[in-house]
């Protein structure tokens, strides 16, 4: 009896109307979800109120230091400040930063994980003067041979474009540089998997010996993305090569010895100005001593002679090879065995 009469009075609560007092408040129903909230605000312990924006050249050291950013997208933003900046400055002016500065926070990007902040690199190297980089096309041309021999086919075709971008901005000096001439070529024939048969040893019984490869046999079809790679890498081969073996024209050449130097003067080439800056690097009077590889090669005659010493038997098997290919690769190897043809036109072979 007791529980029901409880259960009475609880069904009597539910329909009893509260007595409300004046200035008091209504009681909340018992089912009633507090919605409220608090803003909490972020206070700065130094403020600036002031009206004046940053300058330019704040902004743009600012973005330069972004490029180390963990964040792709960072990274890419902040090259494409920075590429406007530098083509939208007057013209023949001054680079926001030197270009000493620049080009060690743009090398590392080269081998950059993501395939948007190379692009952007590259246009970003398309904007800079030509006069600038040429000193310093050494320090660019280590990572650029980094990336040529990549694990990751877009990094390797991405540098190759860059390889071909510098061949159009600084062909001479890429290929005199100290290690430009043959290291570079050496990199790009280990791309390809061009190299010289190795000889093997004789038999046992005395039989005569046979020649024989133990590297990889080119592939240059199905190597890379959809065949893409092998055929940038040969017309990056083949603008090397012209760059390095073919003399620049000579523009007075065809000019009567006496009209372009009238008497008494003589030999007035000797005695000029160099037009290369630090002229006398090849000479190496105060660096450690270098090896055949790290060596500079100025003159077209050493590279032609380091080219048949070394290196012109392999492409010759390459090119042959490559052009039983066909196609676009066929074309492409075609490119690099004219380009050899043009470079050593009218060399002995004894050089």
């Amino acid at each position: 009896m007791g529980s029901s009469a409880k259960k009475k009075s609880d069904k009597k609560k539910d329909f009893k109307k509260p007595k409300l007092k004046v200035g008091k408040a209504r009681p909340k129903p018992t089912n009633f979800t507090d919605t409220s909230f608090k803003s909490k605000s972020i206070v700065l312990a130094h403020q600036s109120l002031t009206t004046t924006a940053p300058t330019r050249s704040s902004q743009f050291s600012h973005h330069l230091s972004l490029l180390s950013s963990k964040s792709p997208s960072q990274r890419r933003d902040s090259l494409a400040y920075l590429t406007t900046a530098i083509a939208s400055r007057p013209v023949n002016g001054p680079l926001p930063q030197p270009i000493s500065v620049l080009l060690p926070k743009l090398n590392p990007l080269i081998l950059d994980g993501s395939n948007g902040v190379r692009s952007q690199l590259l246009l970003l190297l398309r904007v800079l003067p030509s006069k600038d980089i040429e000193p310093h096309i050494g320090q660019l041309l280590l990572y650029i041979r980094a990336g040529l021999t990549h694990l990751a086919a877009d990094i390797r075709s991405s540098a190759t474009e860059i390889l071909l971008w510098a061949l159009e901005t600084c062909p001479d000096e890429l290929v005199s540089c100290a290690g430009g001439w043959v290291k570079t070529l050496k990199c790009l024939l280990t791309v390809l998997h061009w190299h010289e048969p190795t000889p093997k040893p004789a038999a046992s019984g005395g039989g005569p010996s046979s020649n024989w490869t133990s590297t990889q046999a080119a592939n240059l079809g199905n190597a890379g993305a959809k065949g893409r790679l092998p055929i940038k890498t040969l017309n990056a081969l083949a603008a090397f090569l012209r760059a390095g073996l073919v003399p620049a024209p000579d523009e007075h050449e065809n000019i009567p010895f006496q009209s372009k130097w009238p008497f008494p003067l003589r030999h007035v080439e000797c005695h000029m100005l160099p037009k290369r800056s630090n002229a006398f690097t090849h000479l190496n009077l105060f660096g450690p001593p270098r090896d055949e590889e790290g060596e500079m090669y100025i003159e077209p005659e050493e590279r032609q002679r380091i080219f048949h010493k070394r290196f012109q038997r392999a492409v010759n098997l390459g090119v042959e090879a490559g052009k039983r290919e066909g196609g676009e690769v066929g074309r492409a190897t075609a490119g690099v065995g004219k380009a050899v043809e043009e470079g050593m036109e009218g060399v002995e072979p004894d050089i």
